[in-house]
């Protein structure tokens, strides 16, 4: 693993824990972070398979879903999830009261999803690459 991809799934770590603190009490922020995190994971993911990194975040998702087709270690719900976690993030960063809310059902169905994804991808980079 190169230290850049390490440092993706560190900052994902970190993402996790900031969620894992505040799914309860702050559901908005908590979904934020862990869209954050899988984002993070995601771009370690493309680092590890192409040597580069995406612009954007829709960059991302469509690089991301487009290697991940091929790997059958990477489960369908979490490449959809990545996409799914982007309009959570969406919410709560642009959202009014009226445009939806994050309840905290929300912020833990996201915050267990993505300690799957990021742990997936964490293992996935740790092996040689074929």
């Amino acid at each position: 693993m190169t230290p850049e991809i390490d440092d993706y799934l560190r900052t994902a770590n970190r993402c996790l824990d900031d969620a894992r603190a505040l799914r309860l009490s702050l559901p908005r922020i908590a979904a934020r972070e862990s869209y954050l995190a899988v984002y993070h994971a995601a771009e370690a993911y493309l680092l590890y398979s192409t040597g580069k990194i995406a612009k954007t975040h829709s960059g991302l998702r469509a690089e991301f879903s487009r290697l991940a087709k091929d790997d059958p270690r990477i489960d369908r719900e979490l490449v959809s999830f990545l996409a799914q976690a982007y309009e959570l993030k969406s919410v709560a960063d642009y959202g009014t009261d009226s445009a939806g809310e994050i309840t905290l059902q929300d912020a833990e169905q996201a915050f267990q999803t993505a300690v799957r994804f990021v742990s997936l991808i964490a293992g996935l980079v740790a092996l040689p690459r074929t």
